[in-house]
């Protein structure tokens, strides 16, 4: 192969290993997403089901008697856990998606970098706009 081809080769294998880390990075969002999901369920079973000392609750293949307040922790730990892994892989994906509009050639994404509004932000313009 001549250089030319070689380097053709080589951007297209940058790009390549690129998209794939993002598209990767996108279904573990769903998952994880899906899975907080998941947990809003459990969350409003626990809240608007029997006031039971004890609840089955699934682990793996099979489902073992927990007491109600212990389950809602867990599921609450977990939640956190999963809104942490779901925060921190978004703000990879940014670098990820920058990157892969670098490697192409494109412009960087405009307004991509945004972050929402603290409730104290919110206030402060609710506040403002009231007068």
């Amino acid at each position: 192969m001549d250089e030319g081809a070689q380097r053709i080769l080589q951007y297209l294998t940058e790009v390549e290993v690129a998209a794939e880390d993002i598209l990767s990075d996108k279904q573990q969002l769903v998952d994880l997403d899906s899975r907080r999901n998941r947990n809003r369920e459990a969350l409003s079973a626990l809240r608007n089901g029997s006031s039971e000392d004890n609840v089955k609750v699934c682990f793996g293949n099979m489902f073992i008697k927990f007491p109600q307040e212990s389950t809602r922790s867990m599921i609450l730990k977990d939640h956190e856990q999963l809104d942490k892994e779901i925060s921190d892989l978004r703000k990879c994906l940014k670098g990820k998606v920058n990157r892969l509009n670098d490697l192409q050639g494109k412009p960087e994404l405009r307004g991509y970098n945004l972050s929402h509004l603290s409730s104290d932000e919110i206030k402060a313009i609710n506040s403002l706009l009231k007068k």
